[in-house]
């Protein structure tokens, strides 16, 4: 089977051209002009539509096995197809957490039935994600583990996250980091400051994140790993991370869209939708977060997609889940916020969606060539389209974006040469 994309934009080596691109199986078989050539069995005009290498998350939670209710691997990936994902890193925070080899593989296995997209299993860091006892990361490697997390929760002990950093340095991949100190986090459900006094409600401090982040920083420094922190959120955080890379630390960070559209000042009031973790903090941090991805302090976006049910979101912030939906929207709100305003190029937005994260972690994807898989996403940078809770190929409903008007929704996804998403409503 042969497709060829036609009168697009393309994406190619940080630059926008307009070509054509053919399809010829799972591969691209060439981008230019004349491709008809070829005889296509099937040619798609896309009228100026943006074509761009296949967004890369590396932080998504699917909730299978354990917990299908809120999310399955086919749910989430079909989510992530609709907002242009191609390859998805997906955490170990399921059950049973894939903390030894056998159970690791059952997962990867699993993964590979179900999802729509390609998948990457990050293994944990600790035994059950809670304790001091670092998994065998030298097997979980040889089972195909890219990278090590132990995300919701903050690894507590200094000496644990020491030896964690020298075993995954030795074996070559990186630990991936929820900087969260729970001496400081004080059970919290938003972000500690003035919007928080106003509605009643616990705070969270943002030197928790920021204080584990600095010692975290000095151990990467004496084991030499390659030492990620997820979700920045505080601006403490980013100028940490700034020095540690002038210091010559491999260091590498994400922001979450959650955290650069949105500061405490949007909370509309006691509303579980709102309820994060890391939490919505100050139009000051959101600010810092910004300047970070501009200058390249931090190095990706990552959605941290967090399904839940209605019933766990639903009320009162004390008692509702943290997290928020996002791999069917990040793209298009990132660009209408920021690219439309003029104060992000394009080319960066892609850049951070798409070629950094799978440069930065080792992971074929985030580029368009000739001889590459065909994983590739279709956005409508011209008309705008309402984000209708209706549309959710998740089973997540949780995120307050929902009603927005947007543009840049994706038009098409290709994995591997297969269409795997088109939007109904999107012009042809």
């Amino acid at each position: 089977m042969s497709t060829l994309l036609k009168n697009g934009l393309v994406y190619i080596d940080g630059e926008l051209h307009k070509e054509d691109l053919l399809i010829a199986g799972t591969k691209i078989k060439a981008i230019g002009f004349g491709l008809e050539a070829d005889q296509p069995d099937e040619i798609i005009d896309l009228k100026g539509k943006l074509v761009a290498p296949g967004l890369v998350d590396i932080h998504e939670h699917y909730r299978e096995p354990g917990f299908t209710y809120k999310e399955t691997i086919k749910t989430g990936s079909a989510g992530a197809a609709r907002g242009g994902f191609t390859t998805v890193c997906t955490m170990p925070n399921v059950d049973p957490v894939p903390d030894d080899v056998e159970t690791f593989k059952k997962q990867v296995e699993l993964n590979q039935k179900s999802s729509l997209v390609h998948l990457y299993q990050y293994a944990a860091i600790t035994k059950d994600l809670t304790s001091d006892e670092v998994v065998d990361m030298e097997g979980l490697k040889e089972a195909g583990a890219f990278a090590f997390s132990n995300d919701g929760k903050g690894i507590q002990q200094a000496g644990t996250m020491y030896d964690a950093m020298k075993l995954a340095a030795k074996v070559g991949l990186p630990i991936c980091e929820h900087v969260q100190d729970d001496s400081l986090y004080h059970k919290g459900v938003m972000n500690a400051g003035k919007r928080a006094e106003e509605l009643g409600l616990p705070g969270i401090l943002g030197v928790s994140e920021s204080a584990q982040v600095a010692r975290d920083l000095i151990l990467a420094q004496e084991t030499g790993v390659h030492y990620h922190v997820c979700h920045v959120s505080t601006k403490e955080s980013v100028e940490l991370v700034r020095l540690a890379k002038e210091y010559g630390i491999n260091v590498t960070a994400e922001a979450a869209p959650h955290h650069l559209l949105l500061n405490e000042e949007d909370i509309n009031g006691n509303n579980g939708y709102y309820k994060m973790n890391p939490p919505l903090r100050s139009v000051e941090d959101q600010a810092a977060l910004i300047d970070g991805l501009l200058d390249g302090t931090i190095d990706l976006i990552a959605t941290d997609h967090a399904p839940h049910s209605l019933e766990e979101k639903a009320g009162d912030m004390r008692k509702a889940a943290f997290g928020i939906i996002g791999n069917e929207t990040a793209f298009a709100c990132l660009y209408t916020k920021f690219v439309k305003s003029g104060a992000m190029d394009l080319e960066l937005l892609l850049d951070l969606m798409s070629y950094q994260p799978a440069k930065l972690f080792g992971l074929d994807a985030g580029v368009l060539a000739p001889g590459k898989e065909a994983d590739i996403a279709v956005f409508d940078l011209d008309h705008a389209e309402t984000i209708n809770e209706d549309d959710y190929l998740s089973k997540g409903r949780n995120t307050p974006f929902t009603g927005e008007e947007v543009y840049g929704m994706t038009a098409l996804t290709f994995v591997s040469g297969k269409l795997v998403y088109k939007n109904k409503h999107l012009a042809d």
